[in-house]
């Protein structure tokens, strides 16, 4: 159903039933991996009703059914908790790479002001198993005849801005998070390279939903079989 008010900026809850609507869609097979991905991004970045209802509008009941204002006695679905990824030492507040490159990747902790360097060279930056030692992070990128990579999960609050000299920064990323995600700033400079910021969901994530698909898929067949026996 389209709301009446397709201006009305959303909610962070009104977010999180869309994505969650895309999830069991995934799950059931009626969205491809590429299309959740691309889909869910676009959720947790949409600002008004009018951003959101596309992006189920095509999906059969109940996920089109996805109601922009929570009905009486509903329940949001579950968030991740923030509150246990931020917090302790940092891993490093520096990473180089000239004529090579680095990665930061896996359970490492994001330092509250990060900086990365690349001289002809590259850098991998993924946020989505990280933890943060404080919820104000700042991630400064040097990219001198260089690029880096910076995946981020879909439900951090990120904010993309930086100068690009025959190179640029890629802000497609930017958006709000869910609620207590911390806040990650990437700044910094860019000549004759790039920095590229990316949503994603982990590969734990991505296997989940498979295997989620291939049960329902099994349960669908057993449903069909049902009449005939």
């Amino acid at each position: 159903m389209m709301s009446e008010l397709p201006d009305m900026r959303a909610s962070d809850a009104e977010r999180e039933r869309v994505a969650e609507a895309l999830r069991e869609a995934v799950a059931e097979g009626r969205l491809t991996m590429e299309e959740f991905e691309e889909r869910l991004e676009a959720a947790y970045k949409a600002r008004t009703h009018g951003d959101l209802e596309p992006l189920v509008r095509d999906l059969p009941a109940p996920a089109a059914a996805v109601s922009l204002t929570k009905p009486a006695g509903a329940t949001a679905p579950v968030q991740q908790d923030w509150a246990d990824r931020i917090g302790g030492p940092a891993s490093g507040t520096v990473a180089i790479g000239v004529m090579g490159g680095f990665q930061r990747r896996g359970a490492w902790t994001v330092p509250r002001s990060f900086t990365a360097f690349t001289f002809w060279g590259g850098g991998e930056i993924d946020l989505r198993e990280a933890r943060f030692e404080d919820g104000e992070i700042v991630i400064r990128c040097i990219a001198i005849m260089g690029g880096m990579q910076i995946t981020v999960p879909p439900d951090l609050d990120v904010h993309v801005g930086g100068i690009g000299i025959m190179g640029g920064f890629d802000d497609k990323a930017s958006g709000p998070g869910t609620p207590g995600s911390p806040r990650v700033r990437v700044t910094g400079f860019a000549f004759w390279g790039g920095v590229g910021v990316e949503r994603k969901v982990t590969r734990e994530e991505r296997r989940r939903l498979r295997e989620e698909r291939r049960e329902q898929r099994r349960l669908d067949r057993e449903e069909r079989r049902r009449p005939l026996e």
